[in-house]
């Protein structure tokens, strides 16, 4: 055991946590050494917060985003403005080199045709929104299944493994040892033997940062090529914060696997970290997987990654479908807040019910007073959150958000068997999403997701039926709760949730 704490302490991630706490001391000493050996220099740091904060004021950004910027910079004002331009200055760059490297090879093919406009016309305009600002297309003659557990999506992904036949796309923001990724694994070197062309792309901190590249080498070795997006470097950039969260396998271009399950034994409760682990996916079949396809590859080609070409032959599948299907994913660098767009679009387009799942209850101003209106509309929202919190910060923000939601009339539900990891929201029996988006600044501003939304498919009886078992399962929170949370809680979630944009 000693041995094992040494190894982490003189581990590469600790000598990278190291360099970037020195460059921050650095930059903290260099500033008041200016300030005090040269008065002139407080001057311009003010001038520089002045100038920085109407910048602010007048970006486009998130009214929280820039709320939290502008207390920042109040409360560090000698670097506060230095600090604010060095994060736009990153991101700046790093939006520069992924419009030059991100491209694919697919055509995809606009869709409007095929009848959503006529059944849902509701849903028309966030339709063409994601395909307009997105580029990713609505499609008929597509199927979707719906997985209530990352147990059951394990179970029908390894079938779907098993019967790859050209090649397996797979990009999650977590892989870890375990039994879950040993079975893949089995699979994958067995398939690679065969000719199939295998890539697995992976987040460079939240698989990279925890685990060490080695647990790659293995597949490797036998071909399968395996590639880090945007791997932790130990120096101050904004990019960072900029994850791969997204949950994606592609095979043979026919079928797709999409949702919040990640590969790592707690997503199938093989282990236990904070209770029973309830997540959800969706297989999709059919002419849409063409989207999910197109979002791998835009990522892949990113890395540097080998971009042999695909055969546009192997997408002219179709499927029997009972509604329309649309994948799509976005990402930090997009002009649209597009994840963000969605929900609001689904929320305002409700007349009957909302039903949300999301680990982290984080919504903006915006979110919060399109939930607070479609309550007070009479139309039924309710959401369901984890009763076991992976993260204390982050429920001690969420409960802050219970009492404006629940004082108009959303019911929010805690899942009591332990955490809830699904991304769902479903609206009237009409529409329904899936995917990785979760309700915080992160997800909708920062990190690259994705999901599919399915209007009038079958598959939303499910998801229905999913919500309301999950639900008998939970205990609805009442007024009571904003009242009896301790001052400790109150004051920690009163900080936080000022700077939450920024965490």
């Amino acid at each position: 055991m000693f041995f094992i704490y040494l190894k982490k302490i003189f581990s590469r991630n600790t000598f990278y946590i190291l360099l970037l706490l020195i460059q921050i001391l650095i930059c903290l000493i260099s500033v008041i050494v200016a300030v005090r050996y040269f008065p002139l220099t407080h001057s311009v740091l003010m001038v520089i917060d002045i100038v920085v904060v109407f910048v602010i004021i007048n970006r486009r950004d998130n009214p929280s985003y820039k709320t939290a910027w502008i207390i920042f910079i109040w409360i560090f004002s000698l670097f506060g403005g230095i600090t604010y331009l060095l994060v736009r200055f990153t991101s700046y760059i790093q939006r520069k080199i992924y419009i030059r490297t991100a491209h694919h090879p697919l055509r995809l093919h606009n869709e409007s045709d095929c009848g959503l406009n006529e059944l849902f016309p509701e849903y028309s305009g966030l339709s063409h929104y994601i395909e307009r600002c997105g580029e990713f297309p609505v499609y008929s003659e597509s199927s979707c299944e719906y997985f209530s557990s990352g147990e059951l999506q394990f179970e029908a992904m390894l079938k779907a493994l098993k019967a790859a036949e050209n090649f397996i796309f797979m990009d999650f923001y977590i892989i870890s040892k375990g039994k879950m990724f040993e079975r893949i694994s089995e699979i994958l070197v067995e398939k690679a033997s065969e000719g199939v062309d295998i890539r697995i792309l992976y987040d460079g901190i939240g698989t990279g940062f925890a685990y060490s590249d080695t647990i790659f080498r293995s597949l490797s070795s036998v071909g399968i090529k395996c590639r880090a997006f945007n791997c932790f470097t130990p120096f101050l950039s904004s990019s960072q914060n900029n994850r791969d969260h997204r949950k994606i396998v592609v095979i043979d271009g026919k079928t797709a696997f999409n949702g919040g399950t990640n590969i790592a034994d707690e997503y199938i409760n093989l282990t236990e970290r904070f209770g029973y682990w309830k997540d959800s996916a969706v297989m999709i079949r059919g002419k849409a997987v063409k989207n999910y396809t197109a979002m791998f590859l835009q990522l892949w080609n990113t890395t540097g990654g080998d971009s042999a070409p695909i055969s546009e032959n192997e997408y002219d599948i179709s499927e029997k479908s009972s509604g329309f299907i649309q994948p799509f994913s976005f990402s930090p660098l997009d002009r649209e807040p597009i994840g963000k767009q969605v929900y609001l679009e689904l929320i305002y387009s409700a007349k009957r019910y909302i039903h949300i799942t999301t680990p982290y209850l984080l919504p903006d101003d915006e979110l919060i007073s399109a939930l607070r209106a479609a309550a007070l509309k009479n139309v039924d929202v309710r959401i369901i959150t984890p009763g076991k919190a992976d993260k204390k910060y982050v429920q001690y923000i969420a409960r802050g958000c219970y009492c404006s939601l629940l004082s108009a009339g959303v019911r929010i539900y805690e899942y009591t068997p332990g955490f809830i990891h699904s991304k769902n929201i479903s609206v009237d029996d009409k529409a329904a999403l899936v995917g990785t988006i979760n309700l915080d600044y992160r997800s909708m501003y920062l990190q690259f997701e994705s999901a599919a939304i399915m209007y009038g498919c079958e598959c939303i009886k499910s998801i229905e039926a999913d919500f309301a078992e999950t639900v008998s399962l939970s205990k609805e929170i009442d007024g009571s709760c904003c009242k009896e949370r301790s001052l400790r809680e109150k004051a920690a979630g009163f900080i936080l949730n000022m700077f939450s944009p920024l965490l």
